[in-house]
């Protein structure tokens, strides 16, 4: 009998542009949900696409909502992370949730100054899902560098996993349990690849963070590696959107197929984590409104100056801080994030 799933694996030709391909049809076939595309915009609207068509109902705790399960979602361009449009382009809140996530901290104020929605997950304090101290004190584990040393020591290793969720996070009692279940990270040809396995995951609200993080820790062990990023592959066991969110879902698909000719630029070759410290030095002093302690901006280079500026901008905004923006602005280097910050001057000025 044939699957109710929709499912469209779609891989471009070599030396092909998808910004010259028409997004694809949806078609039935027997098998799992599956897609694959060069930017997270090309899988967010197929995927979008898929789920209002035939998606199935649930129920769950957060409210009504379709989904399809057991879904791949491949990004053939890791860099290409970051959505092109205005209902999803969220660069702040997708570099200050990865900060939160490096910083190895679990406080709600941390995150609820990029992310207030935050607040409602939180236990008091404390978020009790939150990333950090699983992924930098677990068991007194630092996973990262435990994935690092294994690859370095055993390239073709396959115990090169983080794991996020806990054998206990299924009966606890909290607010917020990780939907991130692994992240496994494989070198294959001289290049890390990475493959994310979910138990749940928000199509609209989570997948453009997620695929953001995970695909820069992917990069940052990459650079640790000294290898290139290979492909990153993101397994979902329930892929849903919620009722709440299928207006917001449908102004996203009528902006129109985005163009994928700006992804983020490569990370600078070299051991990235006296950089990752200094722009963790730089987000604290700017979210808490004082000077960084020892960090000069115009010391790092322009990779990492340009999230440090990021960072200065947003804090300019929510400050309300005009002129402040419009400099930060003019510092920042990379054209790729130039449209995310005349979006945020144009309301500032009132537009």
């Amino acid at each position: 009998m044939p699957s109710p799933y929709v499912s469209h694996f779609r891989l471009f030709p070599s030396g092909s542009s998808p910004d010259s391909l028409e997004p694809p049809p949806l078609t039935r076939s027997v098998g799992q949900p599956a897609w694959s595309f060069e930017t997270l915009d090309d899988l967010m609207r197929v995927v979008i696409d898929a789920l209002l068509a035939d998606g199935t109902r649930i129920a769950p705790t957060k409210g009504p909502a379709t989904e399809h399960s057991g879904v791949l979602l491949e990004l053939c361009n890791p860099r290409a992370r970051l959505s092109r449009t205005e209902t999803r382009g969220r660069p702040f809140s997708c570099l200050g949730e990865l900060c939160w996530y490096l910083s190895g901290r679990d406080d709600a104020d941390f995150i609820t100054y990029y992310l207030s929605a935050y607040r409602q997950f939180a236990d008091g304090d404390h978020v009790f899902g939150a990333y950090g101290p699983r992924l930098f004190n677990e068991d007194e584990q630092n996973q990262f560098l435990n994935v690092v040393r294994r690859l370095r020591d055993h390239p073709h290793s396959r115990r090169a996993v983080i794991q996020l969720f806990r054998a206990s996070d299924v009966s606890v009692d909290a607010n917020n349990i990780p939907c991130t279940s692994t992240l496994q990270f494989l070198c294959r040809d001289d290049k890390l690849d990475l493959i994310t396995n979910m138990r749940s995951n928000d199509v609209f609200l989570g997948l453009p963070h997620d695929v953001f993080a995970f695909t820069m820790f992917q990069e940052i062990i990459a650079r640790s590696l000294s290898i290139e990023l290979g492909t990153y592959k993101h397994v979902v066991g329930s892929l849903h959107l919620y009722d709440a969110d299928r207006d917001s879902a449908k102004r996203f698909l009528q902006e129109g197929w985005q163009s994928t000719t700006l992804p983020m630029p490569a990370m600078p070759t070299g051991d990235p984590w006296p950089a990752i410290h200094a722009i963790l030095d730089v987000e604290a002093a700017f979210r808490e409104a004082r000077p960084p302690s020892s960090v000069s901006l115009d010391r790092l280079e322009a990779y990492w100056a340009d999230l440090a500026y990021l960072l200065a901008f947003f804090r300019a905004y929510k400050d309300k801080d005009v002129d402040r923006a419009g400099a930060l602005r003019e510092q920042v280097t990379s054209q790729v994030y130039w449209s995310f910050l005349e979006q945020k001057l144009h309301l500032l000025r009132g537009g």
